[in-house]
């Protein structure tokens, strides 16, 4: 299932755009009003899993996305492990191709997987992470992304909760980078070409 994505709108923020950011594509009110209707989605099609919900946010990207959304979930005990998943490297802004850095959870026997993750454009860390946790016997596994780029490889790549759909156009803010920058910016923006 596709839960409702929605589309950013210029006229909810006031923002102060940094310097280096041509212009804000998802401000931070409309995020933080997402990020709330997501948690009551989640919440809901989780009620039953009180104990056997494994969250896993993929780093670095959704760092600040998962925090604030694991927070507004219902106060329900889940277990939260870190994966990370290397597709992009230092200045590069296409995809380089997934590939799994470290240890995954383990024992997800008889547990829902929930991996939140920053952007969806290749598709190629949710295929990665869904067939490694379906391989260690996971019940379900379902993905968050906060963004998803209105492109073929992403609107193909199953995904059951969607933040905002933007179009393909390299961002930074509220998590994501760029050479490890501008991931504290708390919206999302478009990064200037001269700032790359």
């Amino acid at each position: 299932m596709n839960h409702s994505t929605e589309t950013p709108s210029s006229t909810l923020h006031a923002d102060r755009v940094h310097e280096d950011v041509e212009r804000v594509v998802v401000p931070s009110a409309a995020i933080a009003a997402r990020v709330r209707a997501l948690a009551q989605s989640i919440g809901e099609d989780y009620a039953h899993a009180d104990g056997r919900l494994t969250v896993v946010p993929v780093m670095t990207g959704s760092f600040l996305f998962a925090a604030d959304l694991v927070r507004a979930l219902p106060q329900r005990r889940m277990r939260i492990q870190l994966a990370t998943v290397a597709s992009y490297g230092g200045t590069a802004t296409a995809t380089q191709g997934s590939s799994i850095v470290g240890t995954l959870p383990k024992h997800l026997e008889d547990h829902h997987v929930l991996i939140i993750d920053d952007i969806l454009d290749s598709g190629g860390t949710l295929r990665l992470l869904r067939a490694e946790f379906e391989s260690r016997g996971a019940r379900s596994v379902k993905a968050c992304v906060l963004l998803r780029k209105r492109i073929p490889s992403a609107l193909s790549t199953p995904v059951e909760y969607v933040g905002f759909d933007i179009d393909d156009e390299f961002v930074v803010g509220y998590g994501l980078d760029y050479d490890d920058l501008y991931r504290n910016l708390p919206y999302v923006g478009a990064l200037r070409r001269e700032a790359r």
